[in-house]
């Protein structure tokens, strides 16, 4: 009898102890998938940066300033994003001169040695001196790209224009770099090597010269002559290539696709 009673105990101790691995072990298993279901909420879905995409480098176009990415780098800051908006003279150098001696030393003053990832943000011009930092294997570690209304197959205008006095005195050597032909510098940089998106538009604020440019453009560059063998993702938006980084919609997106490789889906 003793020995039925102590097996009996032994059992159900056993069996206790079953339950309480099993209870520890849901208790367990619940706490990770709500650690889990708390990170990719907060990191998925708030659009906060992470620390892969956390430094942005933003560069203006051709005979513009930094100031005119002032919103966008307001908008990045206010989503983690640590960013340097960088000045450089667009209209004094050539592309490779600007690259090389006026935007990467700038991006290391931000920065420090460029160990870590740097992403960045352009518009027009500034995508093209990018590719020729990413080329030239400048950047060591290139991040995403987005780029806005970017020159990336060259435009007509400058075929058309660019050997007048008037346009050199504007635009400067980079931007007689920016035809359609043999001269052309985003023709010779080749394929994207690089995560990048790009965004253009289809309104013109200056039909005159819309004239000189085959098919839909934003003013400045067709939509086709925006695109780059190698791109991620694609983005027509109702905007003009002056304005477009003022879009509220093309920052939202620019955000989107810094946080997480494509632009998000806009329902027809």
């Amino acid at each position: 009898m003793k020995e039925e009673n102590a097996a009996l105990h032994l059992t159900w101790q056993n069996g206790l102890h079953k339950r309480l691995k099993l209870k520890l072990k849901y208790y367990l298993n619940s706490k990770q998938l709500l650690v889990i279901f708390i990170v990719f909420t907060i990191s998925g879905f708030t659009g906060i940066a992470t620390a892969e995409v956390g430094k942005v480098v933003l560069l203006h176009g051709l005979a513009r300033s930094n100031a005119s990415m002032n919103g966008l780098q307001e908008a990045l800051q206010n989503k983690g994003f640590d960013t340097c908006n960088i000045d450089y003279p667009s209209r004094k150098y050539p592309i490779e001169v600007l690259a090389k001696d006026h935007v990467l030393p700038q991006i290391q003053k931000c920065f420090g040695n460029l160990n870590s990832q740097i992403c960045f943000v352009t518009h027009s011009m500034g995508g093209i001196i990018v590719r020729y930092l990413s080329g030239k294997k400048l950047i060591p570690h290139m991040g995403r790209v987005v780029m806005l209304s970017p020159p990336n197959q060259g435009s007509e205008i400058v075929d058309r224009l660019g050997g007048t006095k008037l346009f050199q005195l504007i635009n400067g050597p980079a931007g007689a770099q920016l035809g359609t032909d043999n001269n052309s510098m985003p023709l010779r940089l080749g394929a994207a090597d690089f995560e990048v998106g790009i965004i253009t538009g289809n309104r013109s604020i200056n039909l005159i010269l819309s004239l000189l440019i085959q098919g839909k453009d934003d003013g400045k560059v067709s939509i086709e002559r925006a695109k780059l063998q190698g791109m991620k993702d694609f983005m027509v938006l109702p905007s003009a290539h002056p304005f477009i980084m003022k879009s509220s919609m093309a920052i939202k997106q620019t955000i989107y696709f810094l946080n997480h490789g494509n632009f998000k889906k806009i329902k027809e």
